[in-house]
């Protein structure tokens, strides 16, 4: 049988929805509809086809990740992390309305500061996790897969729902790369929230715990924890009564923080699981992050469905199409 290449599905989903989220990101939803009649945007347009920050930051991500190698370490992976996302900073391409806190953080890597220094302690947005979706492909075990997820977090943003809300957005694409139903993801999501509530990574982490109100490094990411939970149980009550027609972010968020993001993002491809391009679509209209949000959406339906999820002419024009090819290639075998 043919592999679904998960991988591929997942990396050019997260560029496509990216792509489409673009046009509409700092828009109401009656806006959207006002630009875009009568549905909202439908496709991707333009031959590249254009992606944010979102994606470009997702591609230093994941090729940081190849470059470390496999004995992942916070000693080999920050390196290559450092320059990676230097490189994009000193980019002419990073042109695409990028974060504040991305933008900050960066230019203190690139003066050479510890990575603990760097970081923008106090901020848990969206940047975070919108580009960890390679750390989730990756074939690991969850004992190593989280605390990686959480140090490219920490390299930006130190706050420590940033860390909890890339984590649990990784393990939910490595769990819907593994055929995981996304019926049961959810539950499957908060047993693993609780599963690390006190789970401090100080090999990775070091001392960014230590803040004038933190007592323990167990306090700290405890708080990030909490406020992915909760906002578990606002995607559990918006599942409970499921509108496909109402705007995502009245339930789970506006996505320009992290955990918002992965829960809107992920509310999207639930209400349409089989049915991705739709799922982009639901994202794109969207009152709050519209290309992050989407972006995620993307990712999780083609973690789920694969390359087959999304049509050919999508992505043949989606910019940066080689870069994302030969990432996914390396993890769809």
């Amino acid at each position: 049988m043919e592999s679904k290449r998960c991988a591929s599905g997942c990396l050019f989903g997260l560029g496509l929805g990216d792509a489409l989220g673009a046009k509409t990101e700092f828009l109401s939803v009656e806006e959207i509809l006002r630009r875009f009649p009568p549905d909202g945007p439908q496709e991707p347009t333009g031959d590249p086809a254009p992606v944010t920050d979102d994606t470009q930051m997702a591609l230093s991500v994941g090729e940081a990740l190849v470059e470390a190698g496999r004995k992942y370490s916070a000693a080999s992976l920050e390196p290559t992390l450092r320059r990676a996302f230097v490189a994009w900073w000193l980019s002419p391409d990073n042109n695409r309305a990028p974060g504040r806190t991305c933008l900050s953080a960066c230019a203190n890597l690139a003066a050479g500061r510890p990575w603990y220094q760097a970081t923008v302690a106090d901020s848990k947005g969206c940047g975070a996790n919108m580009r960890v979706a390679p750390v989730g492909l990756l074939p690991l075990e969850r004992d190593i897969r989280g605390p990686i997820a959480q140090f490219q977090a920490a390299l930006t943003h130190g706050h420590p729902t940033a860390l909890a809300a890339s984590d649990l957005t990784a393990y939910a694409i490595a769990d819907l790369a593994a055929d995981g139903t996304p019926e049961e993801l959810p539950q499957r999501l908060r047993a693993y929230a609780l599963s690390q509530r006190t789970v401090y990574h100080t090999d990775w982490l070091g001392p960014l715990w230590k803040r004038p109100d933190t007592d323990t490094p167990e306090e700290f990411i405890s708080r990030g924890w909490d406020e992915c939970l909760s906002v578990l149980d606002r995607l559990d009550a918006a599942l409970a009564e499921p509108k496909r027609d109402r705007n995502p972010c009245e339930a789970t968020g506006e996505g320009w923080v992290a955990e918002e993001a992965f829960a809107t993002g992920l509310l999207c491809f639930l209400l349409f699981p089989e049915e991705p391009v739709a799922a982009l679509r639901r994202a794109a209209v969207t009152s709050g992050d519209s290309d992050s949000i989407a972006s995620l959406t993307g990712a999780f339906a083609g973690a789920y469905l694969g390359m087959a999820a999304w049509p050919k002419d999508w992505v043949s024009r989606i910019e940066y199409r080689e870069r994302l090819a030969a990432l996914a290639e390396l993890w769809d075998g």
